[in-house]
């Protein structure tokens, strides 16, 4: 899946990832899913991974929750939510992760929460 195909070859390239399911592949889903630009790929991926075996995939996904790139962030969210793995309790969003409490754009410009410690700080 590193060549430049179209959209309908990575979306056919990842069923047949996730019909598969060889644990050998996760390094390539989790790559892909940071800058896969297609949704509908994306969602591929992501059912491509529920697939594999959690032992493995929630570990890569929730060190993917400290990506600098918020598409791997959401994603990895997003297939998590997925999985539904009971050691996800405590891995939402916090300080460092898109943060509701970060100062934020509304209607009248740049807003700041005044506050030297933010309430998602664990």
């Amino acid at each position: 899946m590193t060549h430049p195909l179209n959209s309908h070859q990575r979306l056919q390239a990842a069923m047949a990832i996730g019909t598969r399911a060889d644990h050998r592949d996760l390094a390539k889903l989790i790559a892909r899913c940071r800058i896969e630009p297609d949704f509908f790929v994306r969602d591929m991926l992501t059912w491509a991974l529920t697939r594999l075996p959690a032992d493995d995939t929630v570990a890569r996904l929730i060190a993917e929750l400290d990506s600098p790139l918020p598409q791997a962030i959401s994603q990895s969210m997003h297939t998590l939510s997925k999985i539904g793995d009971v050691r996800l309790a405590g891995h939402g969003p916090g300080p460092d992760r898109h943060c509701i409490h970060r100062p934020y754009r509304h209607r009248g410009g740049p807003q700041r929460v005044e506050s030297r410690r933010c309430p998602c700080a664990r």
